[in-house]
């Protein structure tokens, strides 16, 4: 257990150390949405006011910062406009997200669309939406403009392949990447290039930031999928199995499909084909799970992309903002302690 809290302890102070390194700027960023959100109609400003306050790591928005921080952007608050920005495409997306999957929680408080219903739920997600792209046009960079809009149509298109393989129990692993790059992978790029854009860099360094952002996001995904199966973090009071009451297919099922024999198939297929799945059900996958050692197969996975993240930073001079970003590697795979 001595080695699970210390785990605990760097990957946090990972986290930690991002968010202590732009806390000033997060502090407006923060303003920023506040006062973007803000609306005459009633329902509207309840609904965001209520999203505010369910919180958030904020983590796409403190990517934007400390990359425009590590290519030298210091003059100005477009970086605080457009991190405001990212993080509401992001809020956008879990709205929509959360009426698509028919989710109840979320950050451990009822989702929008549990207390006031699917279409206004919507709605106010596509009100996030036009408020960001308000916010994009009044930046007045075209380059900003393609890359964010191009990211929230990618975005949409993930949410459509997730939903046209619903259900598909012998998914190919290329076909689950594909959804989570889009879904989640895309909108970590996108935050991450701001920054470079923003300070005028080079192509080069544009994409290093890309890529590194890009399999940020991966890593961050599929470790977020395991956590869902990892009976360990109970210990830590964590609740876990959405996914699998959502009849979501992510890697753990995935994997352990590919491993199970031809009975423990059947009781798997048999699981998602149901329209609910029960608590005793869970635990049967759970003991699968851990027969075949699959959340260890998923962060052997995911650590090729962390590999990759920290690599497409050595472009870099090794500066406190560069350690930043490379330490933020082991908390997008770890951090569910």
């Amino acid at each position: 257990m001595g080695t699970v809290v210390q785990l605990k302890n760097r990957i946090n102070n990972s986290y930690s150390d991002l968010k202590t390194a732009v806390e000033d700027k997060l502090v407006l960023v923060e303003e920023k949405i506040k006062t973007k959100l803000s609306s005459k109609v009633e329902l509207v400003d309840k609904m965001t006011k209520y999203h505010l306050r369910t919180g958030g790591k904020k983590l796409r928005a403190l990517l934007t910062l400390q990359s425009a921080k590590l290519c030298g952007y210091s003059k100005g608050t477009r970086d605080v406009n457009l991190a405001a920005c990212v993080e509401l495409i992001h809020a956008a997306t879990l709205m929509h997200d959360d009426v698509i999957d028919n989710g109840e929680i979320r950050r451990g408080k009822k989702t929008l669309n549990r207390i006031w219903g699917n279409q206004s739920s919507i709605l106010v997600g596509d009100y996030i939406l036009s408020r960001c792209f308000e916010m994009m046009v009044d930046d007045g960079d075209q380059e900003i403009l393609k890359l964010l809009s191009s990211t929230s149509a990618e975005i949409s298109q993930g949410e459509v392949l997730q939903l046209q393989h619903k259900g598909e129990i012998d998914m190919l692993e290329e076909t689950y990447l594909k959804i989570i790059s889009a879904k989640t992978a895309s909108l970590f790029s996108a935050a991450t290039k701001v920054g470079s854009i923003l300070a005028n860099k080079e192509n080069k360094i544009k994409e290093a930031l890309e890529f590194y952002g890009k399999n940020l996001g991966l890593t961050f995904q599929i470790a977020d999928d395991a956590l869902d199966y990892n009976s360990e973090l109970t210990l830590f009071g964590k609740e876990i199995g959405n996914d699998f009451y959502e009849g979501k297919i992510t890697l753990p099922i995935i994997l352990l499909y590919q491993k199970a024999n031809q009975e423990e198939r059947m009781k798997i297929k048999q699981f998602f084909r149901k329209k609910e799945r029960s608590e005793n059900e869970f635990n049967q996958v759970l003991i699968l799970i851990k027969k075949y050692n699959i959340i260890n197969e998923c962060y052997r996975k995911a650590e090729h992309f962390i590999n990759l993240a920290s690599n497409s930073l050595s472009i870099f001079k090794d500066t406190k903002e560069k350690e930043i970003l490379k330490n933020l590697t082991s908390f997008s795979l770890e951090r569910s302690f």
